[in-house]
């Protein structure tokens, strides 16, 4: 007599497991780019000895691939379905990794960080279409301060899992680590999470169905406005991160202490995303966004003026450690919230929404953050001025977004 056995049936998925795996799906890009971080003096005396200031392209053209990529990451998944989007996706990233591994020339490194870049465009744009496949509203927003608040982990030991690999290899092995992290993301996906996107809920990946969601997207005046404020947001946080290393290691002479120091930075700023969550819920995301670029302008305008005014080495320095940390959780305050925004009315066609909102921010401050972060002169003054005038900008442009009704 023979029986026949039925498949055990997978447990659901807890929010908090939600929660952690959509967290490792978007700290791919903050892994990519922190670890990085201690090895651009390296990079720059290898590769770029004449220019060591170009050692931060390292850095912006992995998010310029990375804004490329969310141009067809999100209507690919809108057709095709989410997890094989970020599947392929995470195969493109560790092909990238494969060849900066070996690359002889910055040009080179240059290319691979850009394929690298359109890899991980996947795993960041699409797990925000999964979040708004299962939430909405302030919710959505709430859920989305979880998962940075996980994510804000991976900017803290970033530095310095590059800096042990450095020691144990050199900054080539740092490749090795993404292609692990993203393998190990991929199985944890394919294993755990249940396809979100029914087929009756797809759209046929054609350019006309694209052209009329792209136009959607763009109708909506306070869709358009999040997404300038949010580049604006973006481009403080790549013109820091880009310049960083090279302010704490030139400007103040702290260059083996850096890990350390970005370390306490990225920890401490993770709270800012933990009081995004507690209080997103009774002040709304618009009202959020608006108190933290308006510290954010007082606290740039009174750092650069203390700057100037002859501070001795060790004040100027914890005073720029002090505002480094600001920018960090100005970003915790405001991207989750004006990603909320600019998808509130799109839930219909979120890819291609995602793709839009996240491709534009992301393009947009990779042309903005690389002067500023070239203008370096060796002081941290340009980089404060930039910031400035960014958080300044958006501030004003945030007034014309009209309050949401359910925000009161």
């Amino acid at each position: 007599m023979s029986t026949t056995s039925t498949p055990k049936a997978r447990a659901p998925v807890g929010k908090v497991e939600f929660v952690a795996l959509m967290a490792m799906l978007v700290a791919i890009v903050a892994f990519s780019i922190d670890a990085m971080l201690p090895a651009l003096p390296r990079i720059g005396a290898e590769l770029t000895p004449g220019a060591l200031n170009r050692a931060q392209l390292v850095v912006t053209s992995f998010v310029l691939g990375l804004g490329a990529g969310t141009f067809v990451t999100g209507p690919l998944s809108d057709s095709y379905g989410r997890k094989p989007v970020i599947l392929v996706g995470a195969a493109v990233y560790m092909f990238g990794a494969a060849l900066a591994w070996v690359a002889p020339a910055l040009e080179w490194l240059i290319a691979a960080r850009i394929i690298q870049g359109l890899g991980a465009a996947a795993a960041r744009i699409v797990a925000i279409a999964i979040i708004r496949d299962l939430f909405s509203g302030r919710e959505m927003a709430r859920l989305m301060s979880f998962v940075m608040m996980v994510f804000a982990l991976v900017p803290a030991v970033g530095p310095l899992l590059g800096s042990l690999i450095i020691a144990i290899s050199d900054w080539r092995g740092i490749f090795v680590s993404f292609v692990l992290f993203a393998a190990v993301s991929s199985l944890w996906l394919s294993i755990r999470l249940d396809e979100p996107l029914s087929r009756s809920a797809r759209r046929p990946f054609r350019a006309a169905s694209l052209g009329r969601a792209l136009r959607e997207v763009l109708s909506h005046p306070g869709v358009r406005i999040s997404i300038a404020v949010q580049l604006l947001c973006f481009t403080t946080l790549f013109a820091s991160i880009s310049s960083i290393q090279q302010i704490i290691g030139e400007t103040f002479g702290r260059g083996d202490e850096f890990p350390y120091w970005f370390f306490m930075i990225a920890v401490v700023a993770g709270a800012g995303s933990f009081i995004n969550a507690s209080l997103v819920m009774r002040l709304g995301m618009r009202r959020m966004v608006s108190i933290a670029l308006g510290a954010q302008i007082v606290l740039s305008a009174a750092t650069l003026l203390l700057m100037q005014s002859g501070l001795a080495g060790g004040a100027q320095f914890a005073l720029y450690m002090a505002w480094q940390t600001t920018i960090f959780l100005q970003a915790a305050l405001t991207l989750g919230n004006l990603t909320s925004l600019a998808m509130e009315p799109l839930g219909h066609i979120a890819g291609m929404a995602a793709s839009v909102i996240n491709a534009l921010a992301t393009v947009g401050s990779v042309i903005l953050a690389v002067p500023i972060g070239l203008a370096f002169d060796g002081t941290p003054q340009p980089l404060l001025a930039g910031v400035l005038v960014c958080v300044l900008l958006g501030r004003l442009l945030l007034r014309q977004l009209e309050k949401p009704a359910d925000e009161g």
